[in-house]
């Protein structure tokens, strides 16, 4: 089973999935954060840079496209192709309002038809292999029932299934039961997302799928960076993370502003990387800090002298904080 870093909104940038990867091996492959095409069908420097495979090489990366529209899918699908991709994966479970009120990511899941017929254009013209990453519906989880015989028309790559609706967000249990369900109905590979904090956590979904194609980590990652290596028999030690986190710290300021850029960046890391200390205030300490000058001595403090939890302590965090899963 093969274990994936998540794309995480305004987080998971080149420079840390990088510096990420020389910290903490294990990780089989990166998912960019989505790229959302222009009606000019141009990609943007910036998401040129993104796009670039740098160390990791095109064969670790999964780049996801955010669309309603299956022209706009194609044409990202042969740019992307141009660029030595090999797999496109499609978004169907951004939770955000903004897009799910546009009608994309987890609001495409709103109609069944509608889904059914953009499936239909993308997969009798895809220049790649198509991968799609879901929710289990919009507001309630009996709308799984039919969204499963849609995808089944499909050969798709890749379904990765986080196993919550639109509505639920991130709070509460996940609905396993609907996704051995779709282990149960569905000809292709599974991944699952969803809650995987620990690695006994990782252990008890491979024993529970053994079929499983994989699973994909996100908020757990951020918390504990070591996640995916302890889940594959390294450990996590204090130097490591001190090292991944003066590192990153360095490649965004060699190119952003401290303050204007670099400080919003590491305070959302950080709302999770806090949750691995042994002291609870150490968000609420680092959240009010309005200058990189004033946040980073005392992260790097925490980090040097603060206990280090077994596992992070995902109870304390804030759920209307929480950023989203692409």
């Amino acid at each position: 089973m093969t274990l994936d870093f998540a794309p995480m909104e305004g987080i998971t940038s080149r420079d840390l999935r990088e510096v990420h990867a020389a910290c903490f091996p294990g990780v089989d492959r990166y998912w960019l954060p989505f790229l959302s095409p222009a009606a000019s069908h141009q990609l943007t420097p910036r998401q040129r840079r993104d796009l670039e495979p740098g160390p990791l090489g095109r064969d670790r990366l999964v780049p996801q496209v955010l669309t309603r529209d299956p022209e706009d899918f194609l044409w990202a699908a042969s740019a992307l192709g141009e660029l030595g991709y090999r797999e496109i994966n499609l978004n169907l479970g951004c939770p955000s309002g903004t897009v799910v009120g546009k009608g994309k990511g987890a609001g495409m899941l709103r109609s069944p038809e509608k889904l059914d017929r953009f499936l239909e254009a993308v997969f009798s013209a895809a220049p790649l292999a198509v991968s799609v990453k879901t929710r289990i519906g919009l507001e309630a989880p009996a709308e799984w029932e039919g969204l499963l015989p849609v995808f089944a028309r499909y050969p798709i790559r890749e379904l990765c299934v986080h196993p919550r609706t639109r509505r639920e967000m991130y709070r509460g249990r996940v609905h396993f039961g609907a996704f051995a369900e779709a282990a149960a109905r569905l000809p292709f590979p599974l991944r699952y997302n969803g809650n995987l904090f620990t690695p006994a956590a990782v252990q008890r979904l491979e024993a529970s799928c053994p079929g499983l194609s994989g699973a994909m980590l996100g908020r757990g990652l951020l918390a504990d960076p070591a996640l995916i290596t302890r889940c594959k028999g390294g450990v996590r030690d204090r130097e490591t993370l001190i090292a991944f986190h003066e590192e990153l710290a360095a490649r965004y300021l060699a190119a952003m502003h401290p303050d204007g850029a670099v400080l919003p960046k590491f305070k959302e890391l950080w709302m999770y990387l806090s949750l691995l200390l042994a002291e609870e205030r150490a968000w609420k300490r680092l959240r009010k800090c309005a200058r990189w000058a004033e946040f980073h001595p005392l992260a790097l403090g925490l980090l040097r002298d603060a206990e280090l939890l077994p596992e992070a302590e995902f109870s304390r965090l804030d759920q209307s904080d929480v950023q989203f899963d692409q």
